[in-house]
């Protein structure tokens, strides 16, 4: 992509934060979406949960990346936490959407690439399952359906629109990966239940890069999944945590301990998600970091 304007929903996150220092270290502006009056020229106010745009700040932008949600791990799911959740997804990509439609022809963005995760496919054991799958059941499954639903506004403007699948990030700085670190270091890490549940991962350089490749061609639109081409059990993923750090992982956590402790959100970290990025490898991208011990590296 040429020099661009960018507008990143979700900036501050871990995601959006590694991507827009990968934009402007490439020369490209970056117009960040705040919830509060803005107050530089880089900045853009929005309200997600109340469905409010300035949407003029988005007029020029070449493309708008929505990275915006409450974190679905960041603590246990009561029923006001889920609506939060969805709301803060559903509601924001739906602002979004109208905000980029409601614009002039000649003023709307090329591309809105709007973030989803592999939640959308549920539980799917060890079957594997690429874009072409169907939804599966219960609340994160039907929380993507609607968080892509809600993007349907600008595709009806004519806005080349892709949905990125997110799997587990292993980062340092927040997510999965970001409780494992700390835990592994101090000799505490083990598996989570039986360990034999699949978990779809993808390096944070690889996820930045992902975006930048998604947003770069103009030919590529729709479900992408963001997952490195091997997924892993647990069990092998926490070997890995225990070989490149250099200490011991005996202390595996049994699964009805997980259940007390996270409720309802024990069933997604027990659950097992064998998830291939197939369209993405079609597209012609290259993993830089396709295995565990290499992603855990760049982690580190």
């Amino acid at each position: 992509m040429e020099r661009s304007r960018i507008a990143v929903a979700g900036a501050s996150g871990l995601i959006g934060s590694a991507l827009v220092r990968s934009l402007t270290a490439d020369g490209h502006e970056v117009v960040r979406l705040v919830r509060r009056a803005a107050r530089t020229a880089d900045e853009v106010c929005w309200d997600p949960e109340g469905g409010y745009v300035d949407a003029a700040g988005l007029a020029g932008c070449d493309a708008v990346v929505n990275l915006a949600g409450a974190g679905v791990g960041d603590r246990r799911w009561t029923e006001a936490y889920k609506s939060r959740i969805r709301d803060s997804r559903v509601l924001g990509t739906r602002a979004l959407a109208e905000a980029v439609a409601a614009l002039p022809a000649q003023e709307r963005p090329q591309v809105f690439v709007n973030g989803s995760a592999i939640g959308y496919y549920g539980q799917t054991g060890e079957r594997p399952v690429d874009e072409s799958a169907p939804a599966g059941a219960g609340f994160l499954p039907e929380l993507c359906v609607q968080w892509e639903a809600a993007a349907v506004p600008a595709q009806e403007a004519g806005v080349r629109t892709v949905f990125t699948r997110t799997g587990l990030v292993v980062a340092r700085g927040g997510g999965a990966w970001g409780r494992l670190f700390p835990l592994f270091r101090a000799g505490l890490g083990g598996r989570l239940g039986d360990g034999r549940q699949y978990w779809s991962f993808i390096a944070l350089h690889d996820e930045v890069a992902a975006i930048r490749h998604l947003l770069d061609r103009d030919d590529l639109s729709g479900p992408f999944n963001l997952t490195a081409p091997q997924p892993l059990t647990n069990r092998e993923i926490t070997a890995a945590m225990g070989r490149v750090l250099h200490r011991p992982t005996l202390f595996a956590v049994p699964a009805p301990v997980l259940r007390v402790v996270l409720g309802e959100m024990a069933g997604d970290v027990l659950g097992s998600q064998r998830v291939l990025p197939m369209r993405l490898l079609e597209s012609g991208f290259s993993f830089a970091f396709p295995g565990i011990e290499e992603a855990i590296r760049a982690a580190e």
